[in-house]
Protein backbone atom coordinates (compact mmCIF):
# COMPACT_ATOMS: atom_id res chain seq x y z
CA UNK A 1 0.00 0.00 0.00
CA UNK A 2 2.77 2.46 0.90
CA UNK A 3 4.71 1.87 -2.32
CA UNK A 4 1.57 2.26 -4.47
CA UNK A 5 0.65 5.51 -2.71
CA UNK A 6 4.17 6.90 -3.08
CA UNK A 7 4.30 5.93 -6.79
CA UNK A 8 0.99 7.70 -7.47
CA UNK A 9 2.18 10.82 -5.63
CA UNK A 10 5.56 10.85 -7.42
CA UNK A 11 3.80 10.59 -10.79
CA UNK A 12 1.54 13.55 -9.88
CA UNK A 13 4.50 15.58 -8.54
CA UNK A 14 6.63 14.95 -11.62
CA UNK A 15 3.82 15.92 -13.99
CA UNK A 16 3.05 19.04 -11.92
CA UNK A 17 6.69 20.17 -12.06
CA UNK A 18 6.75 19.64 -15.81
CA UNK A 19 3.49 21.57 -16.23
CA UNK A 20 4.91 24.48 -14.20
CA UNK A 21 8.16 24.76 -16.20
CA UNK A 22 6.94 24.11 -19.76
CA UNK A 23 4.83 26.63 -21.70
CA UNK A 24 2.91 24.04 -23.71
CA UNK A 25 2.17 21.43 -21.07
CA UNK A 26 -1.43 20.35 -21.59
CA UNK A 27 -0.48 16.67 -21.62
CA UNK A 28 1.56 16.97 -18.40
CA UNK A 29 -1.28 18.84 -16.69
CA UNK A 30 -3.69 16.07 -17.72
CA UNK A 31 -1.36 13.41 -16.29
CA UNK A 32 -1.11 15.31 -13.02
CA UNK A 33 -4.90 15.65 -12.76
CA UNK A 34 -5.40 11.95 -13.50
CA UNK A 35 -2.90 10.99 -10.79
CA UNK A 36 -4.59 13.30 -8.26
CA UNK A 37 -7.98 11.78 -9.09
CA UNK A 38 -6.55 8.32 -8.43
CA UNK A 39 -5.17 9.57 -5.09
CA UNK A 40 -8.71 10.68 -4.18
CA UNK A 41 -10.01 7.12 -4.69
CA UNK A 42 -7.00 5.48 -3.00
CA UNK A 43 -7.88 3.93 0.43
CA UNK A 44 -5.81 6.12 2.76
CA UNK A 45 -5.42 5.67 6.52
CA UNK A 46 -3.89 7.82 9.23
CA UNK A 47 -0.94 5.44 9.72
CA UNK A 48 -0.31 5.36 5.96
CA UNK A 49 -0.18 9.16 5.76
CA UNK A 50 2.21 9.35 8.72
CA UNK A 51 4.58 6.69 7.36
CA UNK A 52 4.76 8.11 3.81
CA UNK A 53 4.56 11.86 4.65
CA UNK A 54 2.59 12.31 1.42
CA UNK A 55 0.27 14.92 2.93
CA UNK A 56 3.18 17.21 3.83
CA UNK A 57 4.75 16.81 0.39
CA UNK A 58 1.42 17.49 -1.36
CA UNK A 59 1.03 20.92 0.23
CA UNK A 60 3.27 22.81 -2.34
CA UNK A 61 0.84 21.78 -5.10
CA UNK A 62 -1.84 24.00 -3.50
CA UNK A 63 0.24 26.98 -4.73
CA UNK A 64 0.77 25.59 -8.24
CA UNK A 65 0.48 28.12 -11.11
CA UNK A 66 -2.11 25.89 -12.84
CA UNK A 67 -5.52 26.55 -11.24
CA UNK A 68 -6.90 23.07 -11.93
CA UNK A 69 -3.97 21.38 -10.20
CA UNK A 70 -4.18 23.89 -7.35
CA UNK A 71 -7.90 23.31 -6.68
CA UNK A 72 -7.68 19.54 -6.99
CA UNK A 73 -4.68 19.37 -4.61
CA UNK A 74 -6.50 21.59 -2.08
CA UNK A 75 -9.57 19.35 -2.19
CA UNK A 76 -7.43 16.23 -1.75
CA UNK A 77 -5.76 17.68 1.36
CA UNK A 78 -9.18 18.48 2.85
CA UNK A 79 -10.31 14.88 2.26
CA UNK A 80 -7.20 13.52 4.00
CA UNK A 81 -7.68 15.94 6.88
CA UNK A 82 -11.19 14.58 7.45
CA UNK A 83 -9.83 11.01 7.46
CA UNK A 84 -7.18 11.92 10.07
CA UNK A 85 -9.73 13.72 12.30
CA UNK A 86 -12.19 10.80 12.17
CA UNK A 87 -9.56 8.17 13.01
CA UNK A 88 -8.05 10.20 15.87
CA UNK A 89 -11.50 10.85 17.35
CA UNK A 90 -12.27 7.11 17.18
CA UNK A 91 -9.01 6.34 18.99
CA UNK A 92 -9.87 8.81 21.76
CA UNK A 93 -13.37 7.30 22.18
CA UNK A 94 -11.94 3.80 22.30
CA UNK A 95 -9.50 4.91 24.96
CA UNK A 96 -12.37 6.23 27.12
CA UNK A 97 -14.35 3.01 26.73
CA UNK A 98 -11.36 0.97 27.86
CA UNK A 99 -11.17 2.95 31.10
CA UNK A 100 -14.75 2.03 32.13
CA UNK A 101 -14.21 -1.68 32.87
CA UNK A 102 -11.18 -0.86 35.03
CA UNK A 103 -13.23 0.31 38.03
CA UNK A 104 -15.78 -2.48 37.60
CA UNK A 105 -13.04 -5.02 38.11
CA UNK A 106 -11.81 -3.28 41.26
CA UNK A 107 -15.19 -3.41 43.04
CA UNK A 108 -14.95 -7.09 44.10
CA UNK A 109 -11.62 -6.36 45.82
CA UNK A 110 -13.37 -4.08 48.27
CA UNK A 111 -15.84 -6.79 49.26
CA UNK A 112 -13.24 -9.54 49.69
CA UNK A 113 -12.02 -8.60 53.21
CA UNK A 114 -15.56 -8.61 54.69
CA UNK A 115 -15.65 -12.31 55.76
CA UNK A 116 -12.42 -11.96 57.81
CA UNK A 117 -13.96 -9.10 59.86
CA UNK A 118 -17.07 -11.21 60.31
CA UNK A 119 -15.35 -14.03 62.12
CA UNK A 120 -13.34 -11.89 64.52
CA UNK A 121 -16.34 -10.13 66.06
CA UNK A 122 -19.00 -11.65 68.27
CA UNK A 123 -22.41 -12.63 66.97
CA UNK A 124 -24.13 -9.56 68.45
CA UNK A 125 -21.68 -7.03 67.13
CA UNK A 126 -21.13 -8.86 63.91
CA UNK A 127 -24.34 -7.66 62.30
CA UNK A 128 -23.71 -4.01 63.23
CA UNK A 129 -20.18 -4.10 61.94
CA UNK A 130 -21.35 -5.85 58.82
CA UNK A 131 -23.95 -3.15 58.15
CA UNK A 132 -21.82 -0.09 58.95
CA UNK A 133 -18.36 -0.93 57.53
CA UNK A 134 -19.20 -1.89 53.89
CA UNK A 135 -20.88 1.48 53.30
CA UNK A 136 -17.71 3.35 54.28
CA UNK A 137 -15.52 1.07 52.22
CA UNK A 138 -17.76 1.39 49.16
CA UNK A 139 -17.84 5.19 49.47
CA UNK A 140 -14.05 5.40 49.80
CA UNK A 141 -13.49 3.01 46.93
CA UNK A 142 -15.96 4.84 44.70
CA UNK A 143 -14.21 8.13 45.40
CA UNK A 144 -10.83 6.57 44.63
CA UNK A 145 -12.15 5.01 41.42
CA UNK A 146 -13.75 8.29 40.31
CA UNK A 147 -10.49 10.13 40.98
CA UNK A 148 -8.57 7.52 38.99
CA UNK A 149 -10.98 7.86 36.07
CA UNK A 150 -10.69 11.66 36.17
CA UNK A 151 -6.88 11.46 36.29
CA UNK A 152 -6.85 8.98 33.39
CA UNK A 153 -9.16 11.24 31.35
CA UNK A 154 -6.99 14.28 32.06
CA UNK A 155 -3.80 12.39 31.16
CA UNK A 156 -5.35 11.11 27.91
CA UNK A 157 -6.47 14.63 26.95
CA UNK A 158 -3.03 16.04 27.79
CA UNK A 159 -1.34 13.34 25.73
CA UNK A 160 -3.56 14.16 22.75
CA UNK A 161 -2.74 17.87 23.13
CA UNK A 162 1.00 17.14 23.36
CA UNK A 163 0.85 14.98 20.24
CA UNK A 164 -0.97 17.73 18.32
CA UNK A 165 1.57 20.34 19.48
CA UNK A 166 4.47 18.09 18.45
CA UNK A 167 2.92 17.55 15.02
CA UNK A 168 2.41 21.29 14.56
CA UNK A 169 6.01 21.97 15.59
CA UNK A 170 7.30 19.45 13.09
CA UNK A 171 5.27 20.87 10.19
CA UNK A 172 7.53 23.85 9.21
CA UNK A 173 10.34 22.29 7.18
CA UNK A 174 12.58 23.24 4.32
CA UNK A 175 11.44 22.76 0.78
CA UNK A 176 14.27 20.34 0.03
CA UNK A 177 14.12 18.55 3.38
CA UNK A 178 13.41 14.83 3.38
CA UNK A 179 11.71 12.76 6.07
CA UNK A 180 13.85 9.73 5.17
CA UNK A 181 17.20 9.25 6.93
CA UNK A 182 20.31 10.73 5.34
CA UNK A 183 22.52 8.55 3.17
CA UNK A 184 25.96 7.81 4.57
CA UNK A 185 27.66 6.83 1.30
CA UNK A 186 27.28 7.72 -2.35
CA UNK A 187 24.90 5.61 -4.45
CA UNK A 188 26.89 4.11 -7.32
CA UNK A 189 25.55 3.85 -10.87
CA UNK A 190 28.18 1.37 -12.17
CA UNK A 191 29.34 4.05 -14.63
CA UNK A 192 32.65 5.78 -13.93
CA UNK A 193 31.74 9.10 -15.60
CA UNK A 194 28.34 9.30 -13.89
CA UNK A 195 29.85 8.46 -10.49
CA UNK A 196 32.42 11.23 -11.01
CA UNK A 197 29.63 13.74 -11.70
CA UNK A 198 27.78 12.63 -8.56
CA UNK A 199 30.90 13.03 -6.44
CA UNK A 200 31.50 16.55 -7.80
CA UNK A 201 27.87 17.53 -7.13
CA UNK A 202 28.09 16.14 -3.60
CA UNK A 203 31.33 18.05 -2.99
CA UNK A 204 29.74 21.32 -4.12
CA UNK A 205 26.49 20.87 -2.16
CA UNK A 206 28.36 19.88 1.01
CA UNK A 207 29.79 23.42 1.20
CA UNK A 208 26.36 24.91 1.89
CA UNK A 209 26.27 23.87 5.56
CA UNK A 210 29.38 25.95 6.28
CA UNK A 211 28.11 28.97 4.31
CA UNK A 212 24.50 29.15 5.57
CA UNK A 213 23.26 31.96 7.79
CA UNK A 214 21.99 31.32 11.30
CA UNK A 215 18.34 31.53 10.27
CA UNK A 216 18.84 28.89 7.55
CA UNK A 217 21.10 26.40 9.35
CA UNK A 218 18.22 24.13 10.40
CA UNK A 219 16.78 23.97 6.87
CA UNK A 220 20.20 23.22 5.36
CA UNK A 221 21.01 20.52 7.93
CA UNK A 222 17.66 18.85 7.26
CA UNK A 223 18.61 18.29 3.61
CA UNK A 224 20.64 15.35 2.33
CA UNK A 225 23.39 16.48 -0.12
CA UNK A 226 24.03 12.90 -1.30
CA UNK A 227 20.38 12.30 -2.16
CA UNK A 228 20.11 15.68 -3.94
CA UNK A 229 23.32 15.00 -5.90
CA UNK A 230 22.00 11.62 -7.08
CA UNK A 231 18.66 13.14 -8.10
CA UNK A 232 20.25 16.01 -10.03
CA UNK A 233 22.69 13.71 -11.83
CA UNK A 234 19.91 11.30 -12.80
CA UNK A 235 17.82 14.12 -14.32
CA UNK A 236 20.84 15.55 -16.16
CA UNK A 237 21.73 12.13 -17.55
CA UNK A 238 18.16 11.59 -18.78
CA UNK A 239 18.15 14.92 -20.65
CA UNK A 240 21.82 15.47 -21.62
CA UNK A 241 23.20 11.97 -21.71
CA UNK A 242 26.75 11.20 -20.57
CA UNK A 243 29.36 13.84 -19.73
CA UNK A 244 31.24 13.24 -22.99
CA UNK A 245 31.37 14.86 -26.38
CA UNK A 246 29.31 17.98 -26.97
CA UNK A 247 27.49 17.64 -23.62
CA UNK A 248 30.73 17.89 -21.68
CA UNK A 249 30.64 21.70 -21.95
CA UNK A 250 27.22 21.84 -20.26
CA UNK A 251 28.40 19.69 -17.35
CA UNK A 252 31.53 21.85 -16.95
CA UNK A 253 29.50 25.06 -16.93
CA UNK A 254 27.13 23.70 -14.27
CA UNK A 255 29.96 22.41 -12.07
CA UNK A 256 31.83 25.71 -12.36
CA UNK A 257 28.82 27.72 -11.14
CA UNK A 258 28.06 25.24 -8.33
CA UNK A 259 31.66 25.29 -7.06
CA UNK A 260 32.17 29.04 -7.56
CA UNK A 261 33.08 30.50 -4.11
CA UNK A 262 31.43 33.79 -5.14
CA UNK A 263 28.12 32.07 -5.93
CA UNK A 264 26.87 30.44 -2.66
CA UNK A 265 23.24 31.36 -3.35
CA UNK A 266 23.03 29.10 -6.40
CA UNK A 267 24.17 25.90 -4.68
CA UNK A 268 22.05 26.68 -1.61
CA UNK A 269 18.92 27.00 -3.77
CA UNK A 270 19.73 23.68 -5.48
CA UNK A 271 20.20 21.89 -2.13
CA UNK A 272 17.00 23.29 -0.60
CA UNK A 273 15.00 22.41 -3.71
CA UNK A 274 14.19 26.02 -4.61
CA UNK A 275 15.78 25.29 -8.02
CA UNK A 276 14.53 21.92 -9.27
CA UNK A 277 16.76 19.47 -11.09
CA UNK A 278 14.53 19.77 -14.18
CA UNK A 279 15.11 23.55 -14.18
CA UNK A 280 18.90 23.09 -14.28
CA UNK A 281 18.61 21.37 -17.66
CA UNK A 282 17.47 24.56 -19.43
CA UNK A 283 19.25 27.21 -17.32
CA UNK A 284 21.79 29.41 -19.08
CA UNK A 285 25.11 30.48 -17.57
CA UNK A 286 23.72 33.98 -17.02
CA UNK A 287 20.82 32.57 -14.97
CA UNK A 288 23.21 30.44 -12.89
CA UNK A 289 25.37 33.45 -12.02
CA UNK A 290 25.17 35.09 -8.60
CA UNK A 291 22.96 38.10 -7.96
CA UNK A 292 26.00 40.39 -7.93
CA UNK A 293 27.21 39.03 -11.25
CA UNK A 294 23.76 39.39 -12.82
CA UNK A 295 23.67 43.06 -11.83
CA UNK A 296 27.10 43.61 -13.39
CA UNK A 297 25.96 41.92 -16.61
CA UNK A 298 22.89 44.14 -16.70
CA UNK A 299 25.02 47.28 -16.38
CA UNK A 300 27.33 46.06 -19.14
CA UNK A 301 24.36 45.47 -21.43
CA UNK A 302 23.02 48.96 -20.78
CA UNK A 303 26.44 50.46 -21.43
CA UNK A 304 26.80 48.49 -24.65
CA UNK A 305 23.39 49.70 -25.77
CA UNK A 306 24.45 53.30 -25.17
CA UNK A 307 27.80 52.84 -26.95
CA UNK A 308 26.35 51.01 -29.95
CA UNK A 309 25.22 53.35 -32.70
CA UNK A 310 24.52 50.62 -35.29
CA UNK A 311 25.74 52.69 -38.29
CA UNK A 312 23.72 55.82 -37.51
CA UNK A 313 25.00 59.39 -37.82
CA UNK A 314 27.57 60.74 -35.41
CA UNK A 315 26.48 62.14 -32.09
CA UNK A 316 25.34 65.74 -32.24
CA UNK A 317 26.27 68.36 -29.65
CA UNK A 318 23.46 70.47 -28.18
CA UNK A 319 22.51 72.55 -25.15
CA UNK A 320 18.84 71.57 -25.19
CA UNK A 321 19.29 68.92 -22.49
CA UNK A 322 20.32 69.62 -18.90
CA UNK A 323 22.34 67.01 -17.01
CA UNK A 324 20.64 65.88 -13.82
CA UNK A 325 23.97 65.12 -12.12
CA UNK A 326 26.14 68.19 -12.71
CA UNK A 327 23.53 70.64 -14.05
CA UNK A 328 25.52 71.49 -17.22
CA UNK A 329 23.92 71.76 -20.65
CA UNK A 330 26.91 70.57 -22.70
CA UNK A 331 25.65 67.24 -24.04
CA UNK A 332 25.76 64.96 -27.05
CA UNK A 333 22.90 62.82 -28.26
CA UNK A 334 21.77 60.36 -30.92
CA UNK A 335 18.48 58.70 -31.77
CA UNK A 336 17.59 55.07 -32.45
CA UNK A 337 14.38 53.33 -33.47
CA UNK A 338 14.08 50.75 -30.68
CA UNK A 339 10.30 50.20 -30.89
CA UNK A 340 7.80 49.77 -33.70
CA UNK A 341 7.80 52.13 -36.71
CA UNK A 342 4.75 54.11 -35.56
CA UNK A 343 6.38 54.88 -32.18
CA UNK A 344 8.77 57.82 -31.65
CA UNK A 345 12.52 57.24 -31.67
CA UNK A 346 14.51 56.77 -28.47
CA UNK A 347 16.99 59.56 -27.73
CA UNK A 348 20.26 58.67 -25.95
CA UNK A 349 21.97 61.64 -24.24
CA UNK A 350 25.50 61.81 -22.80
CA UNK A 351 26.85 64.65 -20.66
CA UNK A 352 30.25 65.81 -21.92
CA UNK A 353 31.21 67.20 -18.50
CA UNK A 354 30.51 64.25 -16.14
CA UNK A 355 29.81 61.43 -18.66
CA UNK A 356 26.31 60.89 -17.23
CA UNK A 357 24.04 58.93 -19.58
CA UNK A 358 20.23 58.83 -19.86
CA UNK A 359 17.57 58.17 -22.43
CA UNK A 360 14.00 59.17 -23.19
CA UNK A 361 11.32 58.57 -25.83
Amino acid sequence: MESELVELFEAAKKAADAAATLTESGAEEGRCLDALEQLKIFPVTYQLLVSTQVGKRLRPLTKHPRKKIQTLATGLIEIWKDIVIKETSKDIQNGKLENKPSFKLESPKAESPRPSKFQKTSSGKMEKGFKAEPVKVEKVERNVVERKVQIEKKSSVENVKIEKINRDVKKPAAVGASSTPKLTSMVKSHDVSRDRVRDMLHEALSKVSGEADEDMVDDVNACDPIRVAVTVESVLFENWGGATGAQKVKYRSLMFNLKDPKNPDFRRKVLLGQIKAERLVDMSTAEMASDERQQQNKKLEEKALFDCERGLQREATTDQFKCGRCGKRKTTYYQMQTRSADEPMTTYVTCVNCNNRWKFC
